[in-house]
Parts: structure tokens; C-alpha cells; sequence
């Protein structure tokens, strides 16, 4: 490795910081006004809103998917400042991908976990209601993590593409 390309490697770490920081920094913003939103409309306090998406998401979903969101919305960013495009394209795709993939198996763990739950107890008229209803908890959950996982790769998946696209067609003017 000779200086020239040691000096760019160590100019090029502050950079990633500073886009680092300030996309850090409206990703805060962004969630802070949406807590903010859904509390005004929904007349919730900020632990009720918690105490919903951990009953009908389950914590390891959400901070895997809030994980997997932020990754894809900072290749987002980077795509386009067009820095190193292709490489911050491929880590948003990854990153799409792996909500996808998220949505999906908690789907089936939600299901299996409802089904699991309905095997291990034998079927009275006295526990129906209780059975059903430990049931339906676990479809929701599984239903709800596919409705926001899905969509929400899809809509980075569009937005990368869509920003590539946009780079490409400038670079042919």
C-alpha cells in the first residue's frame, strides 16, 4: 500500500463519519416526529405505542427490522450523494432482502408458534376461548410482521433502483 492510497483511506473515514452522523441524526428526527404523529392521532402515549408494536411485532422483529431499515436507508443516502454507488447498492439490496427475508420467517414462526400452542393443549368447550385467543395473538403477529416487511423492502428495493437509474442516465448527458 504506498501513501498516496494510505492518505485517501484516512481522508475518506471522516467523511463516512460525518454521513454516518448526519444521517444518524435524521433518522432520529424522523422518528421522533412520527412517534409524535401516530401519538397526537391515536391519543397514545409514547409506552402504549411501545407496548403495541411489542405485542403485535415482538421486540426481536422490531429491533431487527428497525436494524435492517436503518442500514437500507443509509445505502439510500449514499446512493444518492453518489458515493461509491455500486457498492452502497448492493448493501441497500442486501439489506432489503434480509427484511424480506425477516418478514417471512417471522410469518412462519408466528404461525408455527400459534399451531405449537393449539397442539399442546387438548381441545374442551372449557378452554376453547383461551386457546383461540392465544391463537389469533400469534397469527396477528405473524400477519402484521409481512404486511410492514414486505412493503417496506419493496420501497427500498424502488428507491435504490430508482436512484441508480437516476445516477446513470446524468452520467449519459
Amino acid at each position: 500500500m504506498n501513501n498516496l492510497s494510505a492518505f485517501e483511506v484516512s481522508q475518506s473515514a471522516p467523511r463516512t463519519f460525518k454521513n454516518w452522523f448526519s444521517f444518524l441524526s435524521i433518522m432520529v428526527g424522523v422518528v421522533v416526529i412520527v412517534l409524535a404523529c401516530v401519538s397526537f392521532i391515536f391519543n397514545m402515549q409514547l409506552l402504549e405505542i411501545m407496548n403495541w408494536i411489542s405485542l403485535h411485532f415482538g421486540m426481536t422483529f422490531s429491533v431487527l427490522f428497525s436494524i435492517l431499515l436503518a442500514i437500507s436507508g443509509y445505502a439510500i443516502l449514499m446512493v444518492s450523494k453518489q458515493q461509491n454507488i455500486v457498492y452502497y447498492f448492493q448493501i441497500g439490496i442486501q439489506a432489503a432482502n434480509g427484511i424480506s427475508t425477516l418478514a417471512l420467517t417471522f410469518t412462519l414462526l408466528g404461525i408455527s408458534l400459534g399451531i405449537g400452542a393449539l397442539a399442546e393443549q387438548s381441545l374442551t368447550p372449557e378452554n376453547v376461548n383461551q386457546l383461540i385467543s392465544v391463537l389469533t395473538k400469534q397469527f396477528s403477529m405473524a400477519f402484521m410482521t409481512t404486511v410492514i416487511g414486505l412493503p417496506s423492502a419493496l420501497i427500498v428495493r424502488a428507491s435504490l433502483s430508482i436512484i441508480v437509474s437516476k445516477a446513470r442516465l446524468n452520467e449519459t448527458k
